[in-house]
């Protein structure tokens, strides 16, 4: 199984899309109004939905290549398909055993742990004909997709015009997330921090291959009331700085996202891309990594590890987590108790 986040297909759908994935967290409605606003912009559709369809067929081909017989279905946390449907019509197909890829390569709480919150969820509404599911690994340091973002990184300094292309700068973004929750995540003997400390691995082995030396990491798409602080500097604020260094143009990296939903859409390819525009800087962004042909690849070869016990292959030195749902992923992936 597939296993997203969801996201609205029509105008009708972005009010209760919200809904769903801001329930029980007492968010304003004037805020979720704000919100939905963005995805108005775009015609009240996320395009992750399709790209997620475009991931299954690409792995279904990469499955048939490689003779490995496996059914695969779809489902979301906030949005149809719901993964509760989906593990009800695994269960009606007679699955009792799934692996289940989810699109995030991290840890922590909302890239990990929370997704094993789902599948426990539909499990227990399901009953007892529900098949055991089966989370595979975080991903973020697999040779295959440091590969594929440093090649995006390559292809978008390309379309930078020659005169800046050589002095453009490499920012690398990510969702933000409360500095108080990236604290909480994590095994107590790594002391927290899983988050942010993946990123900046994955950072790290991204631009090593992309043969950059020098880069800025930074993030975006923060939400919540002011007065928590959340990881920074954010993308837009950390333009007008390197516009005051006298940076010409930059090439930015989304490297937090598998695809091209909403955050990248209205954060990085309209906030700031028009931002990067007033200040008069050349502005790229580097592709999503879920559209290259590679990710299939390394979807397979995540199953291939369940499956045949084949060799993990990783280029990170954090502690390979978030691979089952017992105990190891309920310590990779703690759950502040504030929140």
């Amino acid at each position: 199984m597939v296993l997203s986040f969801g996201g609205p297909e029509g105008p009708d759908d972005v009010r209760p899309f919200l809904e769903n994935v801001t329930r029980g967290r007492g968010v304003p409605p004037e805020r979720l109004d704000e919100v939905a606003q963005h995805y108005l912009h775009f015609g009240g559709v996320s395009p992750i939905n399709a790209l997620n369809r475009a991931i299954i067929e690409a792995v279904r081909t990469e499955f048939d290549a490689y003779g490995i017989d496996l059914p695969i279905y779809f489902g979301n946390r906030n949005w149809h398909p719901f993964v509760e449907d989906t593990v009800a019509e695994m269960a009606g197909d007679g699955v009792r055993n799934a692996l289940v890829f989810a699109t995030s390569a991290w840890g922590g709480y909302s890239g990990c742990r929370q997704y094993h919150e789902d599948l426990a969820r539909a499990r227990d509404t399901v009953g007892a004909e529900a098949p055991a599911l089966t989370k595979l690994r975080q991903f973020y340091d697999h040779p295959l997709a440091v590969a594929a973002a440093a090649d995006a990184i390559t292809a978008a300094r390309a379309d930078l015009p020659d005169d800046v292309r050589d002095g453009a700068r490499v920012v690398f973004t990510a969702h933000s997330i409360p500095i108080r929750a990236d604290a909480a995540d994590g095994p107590t003997d790594l002391g927290g921090n899983l988050y942010s400390r993946q990123v900046r691995e994955a950072c790290a082995l991204v631009a090593a291959a992309a043969g950059v030396d020098d880069y800025d990491r930074v993030w975006q798409s923060r939400s919540g009331p002011p007065q928590v602080p959340w990881l920074e500097p954010d993308i837009v604020d950390h333009l007008d700085d390197l516009h005051a260094r006298g940076v010409e143009a930059v090439i930015v990296v989304p490297i937090g996202f598998v695809s091209d939903h909403l955050e990248v859409m209205w954060d990085l390819d309209t906030e700031a891309r028009d931002h990067a525009a007033a200040l008069g800087m050349g502005y790229v962004r580097a592709a999503t990594i879920g559209t290259d042909p590679r990710f299939a690849q390394l979807v397979r070869v995540l199953v291939q590890e369940m499956t045949d016990g084949a060799s993990a292959q990783r280029l990170g030195a954090l502690p390979m987590l978030g691979v089952t749902d017992d105990g190891r992923a309920a310590a990779c992936c703690t759950l502040p108790v504030s929140r």
